[in-house]
């Protein structure tokens, strides 16, 4: 009977395990860093779950990404990105009407001022992102690098995808926008969207922003985040097996500056509470019965030669 208790352990972490595989993932991405260093590290502070896109030419862009990575984030180039409107535009903007030495200048200068980048995700980007040819010159520069790259999803017509595929080069999507409406109500709700979302799903994509309204919420959400609902890195998002509604994987050979990590198992879609507790209770009733069976069993005649 002294391997019941290690056979106990053993089995309790498998169903432990088999609970965070069965739990909906969800991923948040806090972007626009390197601006409101103090809204940045309380964000940072709420969990190394959270992934960071920094702005590399925001004066702190270098400072907070290295915060980040030191407190087990994951940091990613919030890669600025012309818009369809007038908007103010931050320096080095990529625009669809650059050539492709220009878009390698300043993805080779983003890359410098953000380090321990993983990834990339666009800024704004509506005009630039819908535009095949632009796309197709960024990916190309991108290829180099063992990024995966974050659609934000600010037009429709996003040409993102298809320019990624080519250079195989792994893109997941914005599900939901937390705080478009910087008021405590509206950000709160939208994350249960996001909540509801993964649940359907079995994964979801929340893109914030560090306001103070932003901080609030997020700490008080993910004290309580469901027990159905596993917070993860974008990242993992996008080099694990999943639903092909937010993620694309492209199918050729990777490139021999982007290797490709190993896939993990696709994640099980429309989890609940009840699906998890009745995993716990076959896990159970399994070491119950197979400690029932180690009590009852007869012990064997002593031989005399042992005396």
């Amino acid at each position: 009977m002294k391997f019941i208790p290690n056979l106990l352990i053993i089995l309790l972490l498998s169903l432990f395990g088999s609970a965070s595989a069965l739990a909906a993932k969800l991923a948040i991405v806090i972007d626009d860093f390197g601006y409101r260093q103090h809204n940045e590290e309380q964000i940072i502070a709420l969990s190394p779950n959270i992934t960071i896109a920094v702005l590399p030419h925001s004066p702190n862009a270098t400072k907070i990404a290295t915060l980040a990575h030191s407190r087990g984030n994951d940091v990613i180039i919030h890669l600025p990105m012309a818009p369809l409107g007038k908007q103010p535009l931050e320096v080095n903007t990529l625009f669809p009407s650059m050539d492709e030495q220009q878009i390698s200048k300043i993805i080779t200068g983003a890359v410098s001022r953000v380090p321990y980048a993983v990834g990339v995700n666009n800024h704004m980007g509506s005009l630039m992102t819908g535009d095949a040819i632009g796309m197709q010159r960024v990916m190309k520069i991108l290829a180099n690098y063992p990024f995966f790259f974050l659609d934000s999803k600010t037009i429709g017509r996003t040409q993102v995808k298809q320019a990624a595929k080519i250079y195989n080069i792994p893109v997941i999507t914005r599900d939901i926008f937390l705080d478009d409406q910087q008021i405590d109500s509206a950000i709160a709700r939208q994350f249960d969207l996001a909540v509801n979302l993964a649940r359907k799903n079995g994964m979801a994509i929340a893109i914030g922003h560090p306001h103070p309204q932003t901080v609030n919420v997020l700490k008080s959400k993910l004290a309580t985040l469901p027990a159905d609902i596993q917070l993860v890195k974008a990242r993992h998002l996008a080099f694990s097996a999943t639903q092909p509604s937010s993620i694309d994987h492209p199918s050729s050979a990777p490139l021999p500056n982007h290797p490709l990590p190993v896939h993990q198992q696709p994640v099980e879609s429309k989890v609940t509470l009840e699906i998890i507790f009745e995993k716990y209770r076959q896990r159970w009733q399994q070491v119950i019965a197979i400690y029932q069976g180690e009590v009852q069993k007869p012990e064997a005649p002593k031989s005399k030669a042992h005396k």
